[in-house]
């Protein structure tokens, strides 16, 4: 619908496409930022002592606790790495892999197939883990913490872990993000390669949309 609003002139040029995967990539974010502060919280629990654990018997218990504890700002604590992250991870993946299409065409040893797809779209995770790990870092570290948080917002929560830990700490993690990045990556390439096909033949070629 977003797209079809965003083609009001017949035309659908690509920056129309990254605003509207980062704008829905921010909406996302804002929405999901309470179920995640509870997911971060369920998978620390394990790690600290017995006498810190939040002990949440699912996430619809995590929720009511953290809302009368901390109050329905508590349910939005790091919202602003959150949607950050959100809004960077789908600018950045949309972006690159164009890109990348591109060029792996140039290299000759590409046709328009699901090879060149998978390729760019793996590259394309790259991108966008690199570029989002320092927010998933921060976005992290401000979820579980509690009311006493040391973190008074983004900026200050990264510099203060880039003076205490160093600039290689914002990067812990990396390769198991990129284990769940890659494969989402591919999968929503691959299937949007399939869906843009259906489109283009179908509903833009009767509305007589064009692809600047």
């Amino acid at each position: 619908e977003l797209k079809k609003q965003l083609a009001f002139d017949g035309a659908l040029p690509f920056y129309r496409m990254a605003l509207a995967g980062i704008a829905a990539g921010a909406v996302g974010g804002i929405c999901g930022t309470p179920a995640d502060i509870v997911l971060v919280r369920l998978q620390n629990d394990g790690a600290l002592p017995a006498a810190q654990r939040r002990n949440y018997a699912n996430a619809f218990d995590g929720l009511l606790r953290i809302g009368r504890a901390e109050g329905p700002r508590g349910l939005f604590k790091g919202a602003v790495p959150n949607v950050s992250r959100a809004m960077l991870m789908t600018g950045s993946q949309l972006c690159s892999y164009d890109g990348f299409k591109q060029l792996l065409q140039t290299t000759g040893w590409f046709g328009d197939g699901l090879g060149l797809h998978f390729s760019a779209s793996l590259l394309s995770g790259f991108v966008a883990t690199t570029i989002t790990s320092p927010f998933d870092v921060v976005k992290t570290r401000v979820m579980n913490a509690g009311p006493q948080s040391p973190y008074r917002n983004m900026a200050q929560a990264m510099a203060l872990i880039v003076r205490e830990e160093g600039v290689r700490a914002l990067y812990k993690g990396w390769l198991p993000s990129f284990t769940r990045m890659a494969p989402q990556t591919i999968l929503t390439f691959i299937f949007l390669e399939q869906f843009r096909n259906v489109y283009w033949s179908s509903y833009a070629t009767r509305n007589r949309v064009r692809y600047d």
